[in-house]
């Protein structure tokens, strides 16, 4: 009997539960409708202020997850996944280098030299050790940053490619995220300096604007978000910029950095301007 009531009743298994869950499913993971896609999200003050703040204390993009749950597009789950996983192994990577990096300046390490000048590394008996913390500053600076920033990058970049709106009127910033442009501008000029990762950054940035070009043409516009993202990579350019600029003619960090493109990390600063001095 109980049989019979189901087949008489096919849709009483589903229920206005069944029914909910999947408008909810539709509407995270299926098309919009035309008058959602023309309502832009409003500014995520909460997000981009802890994710400046965050960034600063602990020197991580630690609100990542937040920053995908918030895309105003589902972004390809497997691209998530792996972006994810690369980005805490490099960003582990990256801590180990950093602990052992800082405990070498109590010792005298100097930044603004490579591994082999250094004063305290040339000292190390048997030689072979020079190799070893050759390799460490190579896991640091080179693997590390890659596992973690380009993940980073491309999170963002995905994230941004959601953040138009078919309102111009909506194109605009609210007074708190005029505030917050300054510290997280700051924050990505050391991310590309200390990290060195200018290019990665420039790319991305250019990515950007190219994208915004593309749906102009579609009339589509940035939200509130969108126009904070492109307004901080703009000023990290800048920074970047007037860093670059300032020290230019410095014989000592234009040897460390000798290649086509030259920016000097905050450290190797610190170490030769700074700390020398006391």
């Amino acid at each position: 009997m109980e049989a019979a009531r189901r087949r008489q009743h096919p849709g009483a298994a589903g229920g206005p539960g069944a029914q909910l869950g999947a408008s909810f499913l539709q509407a995270r993971h299926g098309s919009v409708s035309p008058d959602e896609a023309a309502r832009a999200a409003p500014f995520h003050l909460d997000l981009w202020f802890y994710f400046t703040l965050q960034n600063w204390v602990l020197d991580f993009g630690r609100p990542i997850a937040m920053l995908i749950e918030r895309s105003p597009r589902t972004l390809p789950r497997s691209i998530i996944y792996v972006s994810i996983i690369i980005f805490i192994m490099g960003a582990s990577i990256h801590l180990v280098g950093d602990s052992v990096n800082h405990r070498l300046l109590f010792s005298g390490y100097q930044h603004h030299l490579s591994v082999r000048e250094n004063p305290i590394i040339k000292n190390l008996k048997p030689e072979t050790l020079i190799d070893s913390f050759e390799l460490l500053y190579y896991y640091d600076e080179y693997l590390g940053h890659c596992m973690w920033y380009i993940p980073f990058f491309l999170i963002l970049f995905m994230y941004f490619s959601g953040c138009f709106t078919a309102s111009k009127a909506e194109s605009l910033m609210p007074g708190p995220a005029l505030l917050l442009v300054a510290p997280s501008g700051l924050y990505y000029w050391y991310l590309v300096t200390e990290g060195q990762i200018f290019i990665l950054f420039i790319f991305t940035f250019f990515a950007m604007l190219a994208l915004v070009l593309h749906q102009q043409r579609k009339r589509l516009f940035l939200d509130s978000n969108g126009l904070f993202l492109l307004s901080s990579f703009a000023l990290t350019l800048l920074l970047v910029a007037l860093w670059v600029a300032w020290l230019w003619n410095d014989p000592v960090l234009r040897k460390k950095y000798p290649g086509v493109i030259y920016v000097p990390e905050p450290w190797a600063f610190y170490t030769l301007h700074v700390s020398s001095r006391h």
